[in-house]
């Protein structure tokens, strides 16, 4: 027959095996990116970690706390701009815990509440903003939004490193509305360049015009080597014109030589 322990030592057994149990869970392992908060009896103790550390049971708890960047991102928001356009916009945050003892006692839930800023504070922010400085501006809208979020964080022991608005949609109608007034600005750019370009030729073919009237064979010079450009063009007919000050020369030596013959 086994032998039969007697009540005693049972519950000695018992007792020490409860004693080993409570001290094995007393240790804790916190990795180098965690901190553990702890509470004596209800009240604040301390910050404890990384490495071994003792909690000691029934009279300690403790609470772990992430150290690492966290990435957030921000639902989808439905923003109207200060020109009464409707847009939906979503961003990325990227935030990390710098105060433990603050994240665990100054806030319930200190991610949910990052959150829940996060939108309001996107919708606030944009709603001050136009739509071309939403498209056009974003590192400034960017600055802005994390500015706030870090400065209303700060009491949750919350670092707010970055903020990246991701996309700013629109619906069917202001697209193509906004690829109109593209269409109409780039004809605009087109018209004052072809002007810009048509004073600047104008000024330059009046500088021309002096040189050439500087000397009467310039012109004459200028009209035979434009002829010889057309000529290399194999043409079969050319239409040049010919100004008539050019042939006074040869019209007022031909009627002197008809005024000699009549008079012969």
């Amino acid at each position: 027959m086994d032998p039969i322990l007697p009540s005693g030592a049972m519950f000695s057994l018992a007792v020490l095996l409860l004693f080993f149990a409570l001290l094995f869970s007393a240790f804790k392992v916190l990795r180098e990116y965690e901190r553990g908060v702890i509470f004596m009896l209800g009240r604040f103790y301390r910050v404890k970690g990384p490495g071994l550390i003792i909690v000691i049971p029934i009279i300690q708890q403790m609470v772990r706390v992430d150290l690492r960047t966290i990435v957030m991102d921000v639902p989808t928001q439905d923003v109207i701009s200060r020109d009464n356009v409707s847009v939906r916009v979503n961003a990325v945050i990227y935030f990390r815990v710098l105060d433990s003892q603050k994240a665990i006692i100054n806030v319930e839930d200190y991610l949910q509440a990052t959150s829940q800023l996060a939108q309001t504070t996107l919708r606030s922010v944009l709603g001050q903003h136009e739509l071309d400085e939403m498209l056009a501006n974003r590192e400034m809208l960017n600055t802005d939004i994390q500015s706030i979020l870090d400065t209303r964080t700060d009491g949750w022991g919350i670092k707010v490193s970055n903020v990246e608005i991701k996309h700013v949609d629109l619906n069917e109608t202001m697209v193509r509305a906004i690829a109109r007034q593209a269409e109409a600005e780039r004809t605009r750019r087109a018209k004052v360049i072809h002007a810009s370009g048509e004073m600047e030729a104008s000024a330059k073919l009046v500088e021309a015009a002096n040189k050439l009237a500087e000397e009467p064979n310039a012109i004459l010079l200028r009209y035979l080597q434009t002829l010889t450009e057309i000529a290399g063009e194999k043409n079969s007919t050319i239409l040049f014109p010919l100004p008539m000050d050019l042939l006074e020369g040869v019209m007022k030596k031909n009627v002197s030589e008809s005024g000699k013959n009549q008079n012969k």
